[in-house]
């Protein structure tokens, strides 16, 4: 039984959604490294409104105290906006995930199903062709027997017609 045009277009599906699932899972996780990224640099700007509070403590600078601690209580707020939607992407990333998982598997099992075919598919050829062999040996030995070989030439270019056109039907 050949693989049929509805089982190859189902493979075709497959990895149509596959990639899609995969380009979504990348997407979500561009948008978590960059949610990182921006609460990695906000950690940093708020650190260094503490060193500006620390170093004004020395100088006496009252502008640089204030401009320190606004840095400071700027960096916590943002800290306190990205963590939520961190989160929130994080959970965002594990579902996208689990569906890539999911819709690999379901590609993969419609190549297994294909190749199982396919396989099978040799399988029969090489039987068919075994037959065919046997019964030109078969009669191969009946011509033999009653001395006609002149029918030999023929069945022999018969089986070599099958033989080909079982290659060209396998392609």
């Amino acid at each position: 039984m050949a693989v049929s045009r509805a089982m190859r277009r189902l493979l075709e599906v497959r990895e149509i959604e596959e990639g899609l699932s995969r380009a979504a899972l990348e997407s979500a996780m561009g948008d978590l490294k960059r949610l990182e990224t921006a609460l990695k640099a906000t950690r940093e700007k708020e650190r260094s409104g503490r060193r500006l509070v620390a170093a004004s403590a020395e100088t006496d600078e009252l502008a640089d105290r204030i401009a320190g601690l606004e840095e400071i209580c700027a960096a916590q707020r943002h800290v306190t906006a990205l963590s939520p939607r961190i989160t929130e992407t994080k959970l965002t990333v594990a579902a996208r995930r689990r569906e890539f998982l999911a819709k690999r598997i379901e590609r993969r099992q419609a190549e297994t199903l294909i190749r199982k075919i396919e396989s099978g598919d040799a399988i029969e050829a090489g039987r068919r062709a075994q037959r065919g062999v046997d019964d030109w040996f078969l009669r191969r030995a009946r011509r033999s027997s009653c001395g006609d070989h002149e029918n030999l030439n023929e069945a022999t270019a018969q089986i070599g017609y099958r033989k080909r056109r079982e290659i060209r039907d396998r392609s």
